[in-house]
């Protein structure tokens, strides 16, 4: 059994819904009531054995997302957030060896520099159990973007953020060479991953193993027929696989979300490195970019065009006209573009990228609102007319990265770019998602 430390770190997945906490200087976090302890030993014995003590039951509470995990406060008054993470099929930990490899190459951060993870504790790597600082009061990005909080000026912030990120292991950067694949620190360290970023599986664009067609929803599966029906899109994403294998490629998070930002205290954390590995940068800055695109597809259901909260932001929208769709489409993009502007702004302001990275972000942009509809269509049966939305423009994008560059403000800075209107939007929303899915009555093809 092997318990690490480290000063650098990521926690927490989505805060989602469930009950809150508020306090009189803290905005209200959404809680969920946490596996209990006696069926996770693990998480105490290594709390133990770092010294803080175990968790005092009274207030303990959990984050939402994919993973088990604990928040509270220790018997000796620290103030500490668990995480779990499952092992592979093999028995083997790649998520924890992937977490660990970013904390070795973080760990040579200097103080103020533009990329905060909050505080790792230790890892029990046998149990697969991390524990990290609890940042209390924080709010996932997530949440941020939903209430409008996510401004300009935070961008900016995870644009630096994210090029800081890229910059570990180069010349210059924070390890001095990433391309052995090697992550600085302690002997004990695991090597960072050079494996190929698992997203799109690019064996179920052909089709889908009939095991995984049992845990996806009909919603998910007319998703997937999308993509796999439409060879254009195909096409597209392996195009897009094969640049991204011929790009330079650097440290990165390789699972961005909004949900992986914390904001506490008035800055802004990047958590949750279990993808971590040397990869395409692009697929970072595609996926921040990605993450606006959806909030903006998802807007123009919002009654106002501008979501305001979780039922809101998911309103069907059976009734709009097309035209309705594609009006509010362009004030969605029109206003989450200078977002994405103030994100390429401070990724620049702190990298210089490769002069092809922008059309390949763009094209992973593409893939990313694919995926996402992909995620939020777990709990329905049908895809609704949003969803769509978002795969027409996914699939713009996919098609033709080179043409949306200038649009979506990542060129130059300083040249012009065109304006958002409805007659842009207007392909995304009426080309081939208009078209006949025979996925919308899904027979029992593995398809």
């Amino acid at each position: 059994m092997t318990t690490t430390t480290s000063t650098t770190a990521a926690p927490t997945e989505a805060v989602a819904t469930a009950s809150t906490v508020a306090t009189a200087d803290a905005p209200a976090l959404i809680r969920f009531r946490p596996t209990g302890l006696d069926t996770a030993p693990e998480v105490n014995a290594l709390l133990e054995r770092l010294g803080l003590g175990p968790f005092a039951p009274d207030g303990l509470t959990a984050f939402g997302g994919r993973n088990d995990n604990w928040a509270g406060t220790t018997t000796r008054g620290r103030q500490v957030f668990v995480k779990t993470v499952a092992r592979a099929p093999d028995g083997s930990r790649p998520e924890i060896d992937r977490a660990l490899a970013f904390e070795a190459t973080a760990a040579r951060l200097p103080a103020g520099s533009p990329l905060r993870t909050p505080e790792h504790l230790g890892t029990d790597r046998e149990s697969a159990v991390s524990a990290f600082r609890l940042l209390p009061g924080s709010r996932s990005g997530s949440e941020v973007a939903l209430d409008g909080d996510f401004d300009e000026a935070l961008c900016r912030e995870a644009g630096r953020a994210v090029a800081t990120l890229h910059t570990m292991g180069t010349a210059g950067g924070v390890s001095g060479g990433a391309s052995g694949g090697e992550a600085p620190g302690p002997a004990s360290a695991p090597a960072i991953d050079t494996g190929e970023a698992p997203l799109p599986p690019m064996r179920w664009l052909r089709a889908f193993p009939w095991s995984e067609v049992q845990d996806r929803s009909m919603a998910q599966i007319a998703a997937w027929k999308l993509v796999q029906d439409d060879t254009e899109v195909v096409a597209a994403l392996h195009r897009l696989r094969e640049r991204e294998r011929t790009a330079p490629h650097t440290p990165a998070h390789c699972d961005l979300r909004f949900d992986q930002f914390l904001v506490h205290g008035g800055q802004l954390f990047l958590c949750d490195w279990e993808e971590f590995r040397l990869a395409d940068p692009a697929r970072d800055v595609g996926a921040f970019v990605g993450e606006w695109l959806f909030q903006a597809t998802y807007s123009v259901f919002a009654p106002t065009g501008e979501p305001t909260s979780a039922k809101d932001a998911v309103a069907p929208g059976f009734d709009l006209s097309h035209e309705e769709i594609v009006e509010r489409g362009a004030a969605g993009l029109r206003h989450h573009i200078p977002r994405i502007a103030a994100f390429w702004q401070g990724y620049t302001e702190c990298r210089t990228p490769d002069p092809e990275l922008a059309e390949r972000a763009v094209g992973l942009a593409g893939w990313h609102l694919y995926d996402r509809l992909i995620a939020t269509a777990q709990a329905h049966a049908v895809l609704n007319p949003v969803a769509r939305a978002a795969a027409g423009i996914g699939r713009t994008l996919l098609l033709n990265p080179a043409g949306a560059v200038a649009t979506l403000r990542l060129a130059d800075p300083a040249a012009p770019h065109p304006a958002v209107t409805a007659a842009a939007v207007a392909p995304a929303t009426a080309a081939h998602p208009a078209q006949p899915h025979p996925a919308d009555a899904p027979s029992g093809s593995p398809r």
